[in-house]
C-alpha cells in the first residue's frame, strides 16, 4: 500500500487497489465495522416513483463511512513503524474514523483540523484520545503541515482518499450494497454516492464493477464543490473555484485524487451536483419521513434523487447516506428554516 501521493502514470496504475483488496479489508474490517443496513422507505418510494434503497453508514462506527477506510489502512501499518502513530487531515469524518481506528490498534494520532471545523467532529475526534492540531483553512496548507509533522515525528501519513488502502476499506460499503441488494432481489440500475475526494466512490465503483457491473454509479456533489463531476467531463482532473462556500463541510477537497480520478474515470457513469437548499430539504426530509439524522454532505446523495437530479422514476437506485455527525444546533436551525419555507 502507499502513503505518499503519486504523480505519474506509471505510479497511478501500480498503485490503483484491485477488487481482491476490498475482499481483504472486508475480512480485516468483519467484527469492528458495523454491516450497516439497506434501507426501504415506502414513503420515498412514492415520492420518486422508483425503489430506492439507503445505505446508512449514518449508523456506521463514529457516524460515517470513514472508519472503514481508516482501519483498514492503519491495520497495514508494519510493527516497526506503529509507535511514531499516524497523521491525518480532515474536516472531521475521516479525523474520527482515523482516530477510533487507532485507538482500537494503539497507535497515536495526530489529526490535522480545520478551525472552523463543525463543533461535534472536533470533540469527538479529541474524546477518541487522538491529538488535534488546528490550521486555517484559507492560509495553510493541511497536507504540507501533515507532511512536516510526520517526517519529524517519523510517523504514518493517513491520508483522507488518495491511499489504495484507504480506498479498498471503502469498497467494502460497495461490496455490502451488491450483496444486500441481491439479498433483496433488486437489479439496481444506479448507486448514488457522495464524494470529497472521491474515495467512496472509487471503492464502492470498483466492488460495483465486480458484483454488479450493470449498475451505474453516480459521483453527487455540492454546487461550486463539483470538480470530480466537472474531471469526468473533462477527462483530466480540475480544481474548484477558491471562494466558494457550501454547508457540506465533508465534501470541501479541492481536486479529485489522482488514484480517486483515476478509479472513477474508468468505472462512474458521471457526476450530479445539488444546491445547498437542496441538501436542506433532503435533511429535512430525512428526519420527518425516514426518522434519520444526516448531516450536509451525507445527505447529496439522497438530495440528489429527491430534486429529480436522476430519473428515479421506473428505476432501483441505491443511495449512500454517508454520514450523521453534524452539530445539535445547526442541525435544529436547518430543521427550523426548512419547516418554515413548508
Amino acid at each position: 500500500m502507499t502513503s505518499s501521493p503519486v504523480s505519474t502514470p506509471d505510479d497511478i496504475a501500480t498503485a490503483l487497489p484491485a477488487f481482491a483488496e476490498i475482499e481483504a479489508a472486508a475480512k480485516r474490517l468483519h467484527g469492528l465495522a458495523v454491516r450497516t443496513p439497506l434501507l426501504e422507505s415506502p414513503a420515498l418510494n412514492d415520492r420518486v416513483g422508483g425503489r430506492v434503497l439507503l445505505k446508512a453508514e449514518t449508523l456506521q462506527r463514529t457516524g460515517s463511512f470513514k472508519f472503514r477506510g481508516a482501519y483498514n489502512r492503519i491495520s497495514q501499518i508494519p510493527d516497526a513503524a506503529r509507535a511514531a502513530g499516524v497523521v491525518a487531515f480532515s474536516s472531521g469524518n475521516h479525523a474520527q474514523g482515523v482516530a477510533a481506528a487507532a485507538a482500537l490498534l494503539g497507535l497515536p494520532a495526530t489529526i490535522i483540523m480545520p478551525a472552523d471545523a463543525p463543533a461535534m467532529k472536533l470533540a469527538n475526534t479529541r474524546a477518541y484520545g487522538a491529538e488535534v492540531i488546528p490550521y486555517e483553512r484559507s492560509s495553510t496548507s493541511r497536507e504540507a503541515l501533515a507532511v512536516e509533522i510526520a517526517e519529524r515525528r517519523g510517523a504514518t501519513i493517513v491520508r483522507p482518499f488518495d491511499d489504495a488502502g484507504v480506498i479498498a476499506g471503502q469498497g467494502t460499503c460497495g461490496l455490502e450494497i451488491a450483496d444486500q441488494a441481491a439479498a433483496l432481489d433488486a437489479q439496481l440500475d444506479a448507486l448514488l454516492v457522495c464524494c470529497g475526494g472521491g474515495g467512496l466512490t472509487a471503492g464502492c465503483a470498483l466492488a460495483m464493477a465486480e458484483r454488479s457491473p450493470n449498475t451505474a454509479v453516480y459521483t453527487v456533489e455540492p454546487e461550486g464543490f463539483d470538480d470530480t463531476r466537472r474531471s469526468l467531463v473533462g477527462g483530466e482532473r480540475v480544481s474548484n473555484t477558491e471562494g466558494g462556500k457550501s454547508f457540506c463541510d465533508a465534501l470541501l477537497s479541492p481536486t479529485p485524487g489522482h488514484l480517486t480520478f483515476a478509479i472513477n474515470q474508468r468505472h462512474a457513469a458521471g457526476g450530479l451536483a445539488v444546491s445547498d437548499a437542496e441538501v436542506a430539504e433532503a435533511m429535512a426530509y430525512a428526519y420527518r419521513t425516514l426518522k434519520l439524522v444526516i448531516e450536509p454532505g451525507g445527505a447529496v446523495a439522497l438530495a440528489a434523487v429527491l430534486a429529480g437530479r436522476i430519473e428515479a422514476r421506473g428505476k432501483t437506485i441505491a443511495v449512500v447516506l454517508s454520514g450523521g455527525n453534524v452539530d445539535p444546533q445547526a442541525y435544529a436551525e436547518i430543521l427550523a428554516r426548512e419547516s418554515d419555507a413548508a
